[in-house]
């Protein structure tokens, strides 16, 4: 997925069991049963088997992609001499610059159980997707691929619903009432010339509080937040055609595009023309 800098691999247990860990990191070992889910969100190198001690010589020769057919492909093999399992397994890509807080959210290797309400969801959308790969139709493959989305999607969910009341993080800032519409005002609205005054007063609380609630749910002040989105949102924008960097900076809050530039190039590490450029010809490749 040569235009994405991020790549989330995740595999559903149809039937048997089997452990998954992260590979230079036994202790992690997970059991997975039938209905279970797998998500790497950090992008990990992982070991899926029976055995939770790491394969001394591992015939890495399995794990191929066929190249007389498209995606999505099924193949048969056993990597070992353990009990055989069928996994259905997946992967999405994202943008981890120059900010997309959700990846630092998760833990690295993210299960989500049969038995939740997120897991029965899983399934009906795996089955779903099963049934579309056995009889193709028109438009099959943008449903699978919005399919991989709301497998996603209903993790998060999952995995937030079972946070503790005490936590702090992005996504505990989503679920409380006062930060959660703080980060909704900016995301829908990061142009609008924000101060901390004003969100302050459009989530109902004083300046002080506000201040000091953000930074504690989300690890960094509001301000920054909404320089960090806004520059997230740049990203999109530069991707389009016929937008220049000056419409760029105008549409994500920035009065100049000097100042754009000079925030930009903090962040990222090029100019916004420059990151334009690299990754037109990233994809065109």
């Amino acid at each position: 997925m040569p235009e994405f800098e991020h790549v989330i691999a995740f595999h559903i247990l149809m039937d048997g069991w089997c452990w998954v860990y992260l590979t230079n990191e036994p202790d992690s070992a997970v059991r997975m049963n039938a209905g279970d889910a797998v998500i790497i969100v950090g992008g990990d190198s992982h070991i899926m088997g029976t055995n939770r001690s790491r394969p001394e010589d591992p015939n890495l020769s399995i794990f191929y992609r066929p190249k007389d057919r498209p995606l999505p492909f099924v193949f048969n093999e056993l990597g070992g001499s353990g009990e055989p399992v069928h996994l259905v397994c997946g992967y999405l890509g994202c943008d981890a610059s120059p900010f997309n807080p959700i990846l630092d959210a998760l833990p690295r290797l993210l299960v989500v159980r049969a038995a939740s309400v997120g897991g029965n969801l899983i399934h009906n959308l795996i089955r779903t997707a099963l049934l579309e790969t056995e009889r193709p139709c028109a438009g099959g493959e943008t449903i699978l691929s919005k399919l991989s989305e709301l497998l996603f999607l209903q993790s998060v969910r999952d995995y937030l619903n079972g946070l503790p009341a005490e936590s702090t993080g992005w996504l505990s800032g989503l679920r409380d009432r006062h930060i959660g519409m703080a980060l909704s005002l900016m995301h829908a609205q990061p142009a609008n010339r924000w101060t901390l005054d004003a969100l302050a007063r459009e989530v109902g609380l004083s300046r002080s509080a506000f201040a000091e609630r953000f930074a504690a749910l989300i690890g960094v002040p509001p301000m920054q937040y909404l320089s960090s989105w806004r520059l997230q949102v740049a990203t999109q924008y530069l991707e389009r055609h016929g937008i220049s960097v000056a419409q760029v900076a105008a549409l994500v809050g920035y009065e100049s595009q000097a100042a754009f530039n000079r925030a930009f190039k903090k962040r990222v590490g090029v100019p916004p023309a420059s990151w334009r450029r690299a990754r037109v010809t990233t994809v065109n490749n």
